[in-house]
């Protein structure tokens, strides 16, 4: 159980990694292979529980048969060929991935249910605790990808081992098959062979998707509103995949303690939402929580668990409401919901969900289910929603103010605590203390048309200020700034892309390099900050992911950018890398790449084949700015590695002074140039007037990225 879940969750980011450079990063690509991976799971949980009812050495033989059919696929990998132009993502990609992976994906998917099948076939005992070995091989799996595997491992490479590990599963579940007796024991009771309840199907089924959504939910919102790092998806994951081990374990101790306690968890949880306590503070409180959530929920799935004859019906219940859980939070909030709303659901979700009694004996007394219980409950729903009303002031309110805003939520946080018990109130104060605190601010703000949008990237928030700026933020990284007021101050290039910066400098000299009629091409059109760059007779084109982000910089009455300076500029929507691939060789004469500001950049616009695609999009005299400038990652390594072949790079790292970053809300910013002429660089340089360039300094022992390896953690500052 443990090797064949180390190997699923190997399998999908190796899968990625392959996938990436031929599919590019688009979202209906993802979503797309995200269901994918879901119907795999469903269908190797649903063959595991309909082989149930054959004969255990039946079984034994039909997994056997199947795991070694479909090592046939074997070495692991995608199936060659590029979609065709006119290709249906939503089709072609689902179709790639089923012929390429799905017969392996499904085949180790059902090893964890019928093992543990087996194991009760034997008689040694309860096998469930057992499901604690199959997440404890899911948690190892997430972390050596990225920390073992990626780092040292070319993808060619990994694909071989992965294979290996194949073969070690089917020997081990081999030696399981021995195992197994000649016929199934007979059930003790008739309520064992039946088929069980439909309220307890759905019971296993809604417990299942509230940690699935949370997890998904939770990793979002500390993404989004938190703090933008790389690899920080890995705590949530991996705290979710901990959390079935410590509820499935035999000794009841941890899940138990974890239940009494889920309660106040989630109050801290609810609190730190809209209250600074520091990133560190925000960070561990909703990790924490979303780990005691897991455990308390998975543990009452474990203590309602039915007897070993419904073994995978149970997991297959399981199984569909994980699914549910991940469909709901990446296909269907996107669409919905303009801000993390989906968190506030399944945290008010998981306030109803909690089973557990009041640690305080009087308040425990008051919800044994009498007529003064249910009185308590019809009436303390509505109190406690008036309460949120008060809290945030809503209305011609004669109590309004931060003062009655904190007696209302000290009054909703303390009747919380009494309502501990009582699954209905609690979780109606829950969600009017969520609503107290900040919630009704958000849906304003989401009734004020254009100031929070989202896509199936993320939320975007514009703000505008006193001061006459306007900012585009997606979670907490800036995507552009605009300043209001005179045509010249709309006028004004702002933020990383100011007139000294390094891509401000490339293109006020590209006219004197190229002539007026030069063609730009720029990858990440953010608010189209660089129109105001252009100049008649030149021609612009941006490529551009994002569909919504257009929009935005399209739309006049939010970004002026493109409307005044550059409103015949092309944009060309889709994965840049594949976009650019498709144009004419030596279609532009300057070409700036600006994708990887954020936390999760785009590895395969960095590697040697993307330079590749870069140089054939160029003219051969060309200029090719990169933007680095990042929080966490150094890339200049990856550049540097990158211009060994034919290209003359420099570097320009820009400070502004204090004058132009509160005037012009100029920011630090480090790009590099790079061209396969030496001539173009220096007169960029001679250009640049008294502003130097420096030599992109090359690290001998770094690795190059190529679409066949990579890893982030060289480039971590953290780790420098």
């Amino acid at each position: 159980m443990f090797a064949g879940s180390f190997l699923l969750f190997l399998v999908q980011p190796m899968i990625a990694r392959m996938a990436l450079p031929r599919l590019g990063g688009a979202p209906a690509v993802w979503n797309s292979a995200m269901l994918v991976y879901q119907l795999l799971l469903l269908g190797g949980y649903s063959y595991a529980h309909f082989i149930g009812r054959l004969a255990p050495r039946t079984q034994g033989a039909l997994q056997i048969a199947i795991l070694a059919s479909a090592s046939l696929l074997l070495p692991i990998g995608l199936i060659s060929g590029n979609p065709p132009a006119n290709a249906n993502v939503l089709l072609w990609v689902p179709w790639l991935l089923f012929i390429s992976i799905g017969p392996l994906f499904l085949a180790v998917s059902a090893q964890a249910p019928l093992i543990q099948r087996w194991f009760a076939l034997t008689g040694r005992g309860d096998p469930y605790p057992l499901y604690a070995a199959s997440n404890l091989g899911s948690f190892g799996g997430l972390i050596a990808y990225p920390l073992v595997v990626e780092p040292f491992l070319s993808v060619g490479v990994q694909s071989v081992i992965w294979s290996v590990g194949y073969g070690f599963v089917i020997l081990v579940t081999l030696w399981c098959v021995f195992a197994l007796p000649a016929k199934a024991p007979v059930a003790a009771t008739t309520s064992e062979t039946s088929a069980p309840p439909l309220s307890d199907v759905i019971f296993w089924i809604a417990l299942a998707a509230i940690p699935s959504g949370l997890m998904l939910s939770t990793t979002l919102h500390i993404t989004t509103d938190v703090v933008a790092m790389p690899m920080l998806w890995v705590i949530p994951l991996g705290l979710y995949l901990l959390s079935f081990s410590v509820a499935f374990m035999s000794q009841r101790g941890p899940a138990g303690w974890m239940g009494k306690v889920a309660p106040f968890a989630l109050l801290a949880a609810v609190g730190a939402l809209w209250f600074e306590i520091g990133l560190v503070g925000s960070l561990a409180v909703a990790t924490l929580n979303l780990f005691i959530l897991s455990v308390a929920l998975h543990g009452t799935l474990y203590d309602r668990r039915p007897s070993v004859t419904h073994l995978t019906a149970f997991y297959l219940c399981m199984a569909i409401g994980g699914a549910l859980g991940g469909v709901f939070n990446a296909l269907i909030a996107p669409l919905i919901f303009d801000w993390t709303y989906e968190h506030l659901f399944w945290l008010a979700a998981a306030a109803f969900a909690i089973s557990t009694r009041s640690p305080f004996a009087r308040f425990a007394s008051m919800w044994k289910g009498d007529r003064t219980a249910a009185s308590l409950t019809r009436w303390g729903v509505p109190v406690v929603l008036l309460l949120s009303v008060a809290g945030q002031g809503l209305g011609s309110l004669p109590f309004q103010g931060a003062e009655w805003g904190g007696m209302a939520a000290m009054t909703l946080t303390a009747l919380a605590i009494v309502a501990i018990g009582n699954r209905v109130l609690f979780a109606a104060t829950i969600i009017a203390l969520m609503l107290s605190l900040g919630g009704w601010g958000k849906l304003s703000q989401s009734a004020e048309p254009g100031a929070m949008s989202r896509s199936f990237f993320g939320v975007y928030t514009i703000n505008s200020s006193d001061d006459g700026v306007r900012k585009l933020a997606h979670g907490t990284t800036l995507h552009g700034i605009q300043l209001l007021g005179s045509e010249d101050r709309q006028r004004t290039p702002t933020s990383y892309y100011a007139a000294d910066s390094g891509v401000g400098l490339a293109l006020a000299a590209a006219p004197r390099i190229f002539g007026e009629s030069a063609r730009f091409g720029i990858v990440g059109l953010g608010t189209g900050t660089v129109a105001c760059y252009a100049k008649p007779g030149q021609t612009w084109q941006y490529f551009e992911i994002d569909p919504l982000v257009v929009e935005i910089a399209k739309d006049p009455d939010q970004f002026t950018f493109l409307s005044k300076c550059s409103p015949d500029a092309q944009i060309t929507v889709g994965d840049a890398r594949l976009t650019l691939a498709d144009a004419a060789p030596a279609s532009f004469d300057f070409l700036a790449i600006d994708a990887f500001s954020s936390d999760s950049i785009p590895m395969h616009l960095l590697t040697e084949e993307a330079f590749a695609t870069y140089r054939r999009a160029l003219k051969s005299d060309g200029l090719l700015l990169v933007h680095i400038t990042n929080r966490h990652l150094d890339l200049a390594p990856v550049i540097a590695s990158a211009a060994r072949d034919g290209w003359v790079a420099r570097s320009r790292s820009y400070s502004p002074s204090a004058r132009d970053t509160a005037l012009l809300q100029a920011f630090k910013s480090h790009w590099i140039a790079l061209s396969p002429s030496a001539k173009s660089i220096t007169s960029l340089e001679t250009l640049s007037g008294p502003v130097k360039w420096e030599n992109l300094q090359d690290e001998p022992n770094f690795t190059p990225w190529t679409d066949d390896y990579g890893s982030i953690l060289p480039t971590l500052r953290a780790l420098k």
